[in-house]
């Protein structure tokens, strides 16, 4: 909720286009997850560049693994924090979902 207006409906649009089975125009393949499973879409806005990063990994939902706003002053990579974060999330939507297929 501590996103801008606009940025939120962007993404929000981008979800709905997951959880259909469609992908957004805008969404792209995050480096470093070794396939197609995990995806972000940037939005750009006057105050700043903001990403959502979402799994469309599993059959039983779309999993959105972090939004934030990107402050990193060295080029475009994902800074490291929030990357351990979307680790983090990635294993627990893993452990969730195996949890409820067993």
């Amino acid at each position: 909720m501590a996103l801008p207006v606009d940025v939120r409906r962007f993404f929000g649009f981008a979800l709905s286009l997951a959880q259909s089975g469609d992908r957004h125009d805008a969404a792209k393949v995050l480096k470093g997850f070794g396939g197609i499973g995990v995806l972000e879409v940037v939005e750009d806005d006057a105050g700043g560049t903001y990403r959502a990063v979402y799994t469309v990994k599993f059959v039983e939902a779309v999993f959105v693994l972090h939004c934030f706003q990107k402050k990193s002053k060295r080029g475009i990579a994902t800074p490291k924090e929030d990357m351990d974060i979307i680790h983090a999330r990635l294993k627990i939507a893993e452990a969730w979902t195996k949890e409820i297929n067993t």
